[in-house]
């Protein structure tokens, strides 16, 4: 491709992604948030196996990492302000359920081991004009009923 049309391309793409914008703001944030959370789980010893995984049966996980010896199945909840609660008030009985889902698509996929595993969840607070706060909850939940493992 002529070098011409490549920076015609690119500077098309850079016009239309400011007029457009690059999607919802809460999507943005919540991308932002994974990201410091992830990084912060790594400051933090945990090995970051995987991003956003989606299971078969509709499950669905933020991170999966690993502590030491213990596979953790991370949830990211990121708000710009806490006016209606904490972050990890919105991981509903519903959502822990999606959470779990997802945790058994992954350890099926590994073959059922005979792993220890739980459940994190990761608050991420962005509120303007401020540094992000972080904060682990370890063992946020158990495995949702009627699962069992």
């Amino acid at each position: 491709m002529n070098a011409g049309i490549a920076h015609s391309l690119a500077a098309f793409a850079t016009r239309w992604r400011d007029h457009f914008g690059r999607g919802p703001e809460h999507l943005q944030r919540g991308a932002a948030g994974e990201k410091l959370a992830a990084r912060y789980l790594q400051r933090h010893g945990y090995k970051v196996l995987y991003r956003n995984f989606r299971g078969r049966s509709g499950g669905e996980i933020d991170l999966v990492c690993r502590d030491r010896d213990t596979l953790v199945f991370v949830e990211v909840k990121t708000r710009s302000r806490e006016d209606y609660g904490r972050p990890i008030e919105a991981v509903d009985r519903q959502k822990r359920k999606r959470i779990s889902r997802g945790a058994l698509a992954w350890l099926r996929m590994l073959d059922d081991p005979d792993i220890l595993f739980r459940f994190d969840v990761v608050e991420v607070v962005m509120a303007k004009g401020t540094e992000p706060r972080i904060e682990l909850i370890q063992n946020a939940f158990p495995l949702s009923e009627p699962y069992i493992y």
